[in-house]
């Protein structure tokens, strides 16, 4: 009995996904939380705190969409497509661009003090700064 829950624990440890960190341009100096990431990305709030405009980056598919879909939007991909699907339909928003992986994320958040965007916590570099992990 003790061998299964010892194999469970560690197979189940295993598969756990690593945090999300949600990063901005290092000039950033808005005051960022995380109701403020999930305004931004279901598109109820259109700038930061500085007043300047949130042009949110979100990424297409895979793990860290996911982990940031369930944990900072507390939606599926499936529930977040259909909710974007329903407001372009009827003319009341614009989903973020969407990029294919971190490095692309971090990239246009680096060279644009405007952007938010967020990526596997592992891949951060000194380019950007993390305001929340999720």
């Amino acid at each position: 009995m003790y061998k299964i829950a010892f194999l469970f624990t560690l197979l189940s440890s295993s598969v756990a996904l690593a945090d999300v960190a949600v990063i901005v341009h290092p000039s950033n100096g808005s005051d960022i939380n995380k109701d403020t990431v999930e305004r931004i990305f279901i598109g109820k709030e259109k700038s930061f705190s500085n007043g300047n405009k949130a042009i949110p980056i979100s990424q297409t598919s895979g793990a860290t969409a996911d982990e940031f879909n369930q944990k900072a939007l507390n939606k599926s991909s499936g529930q977040l497509k259909a909710y974007w699907s329903k407001l372009v339909f009827t003319g009341k928003g614009t989903p973020p661009k969407e990029v294919d992986n971190d490095a692309e994320v971090i990239q246009l958040v680096s060279s644009n003090p405007d952007t938010i965007g967020f990526v596997d916590a592992g891949s951060v570099t000194d380019a950007v700064k993390v305001v929340t992990t999720f």
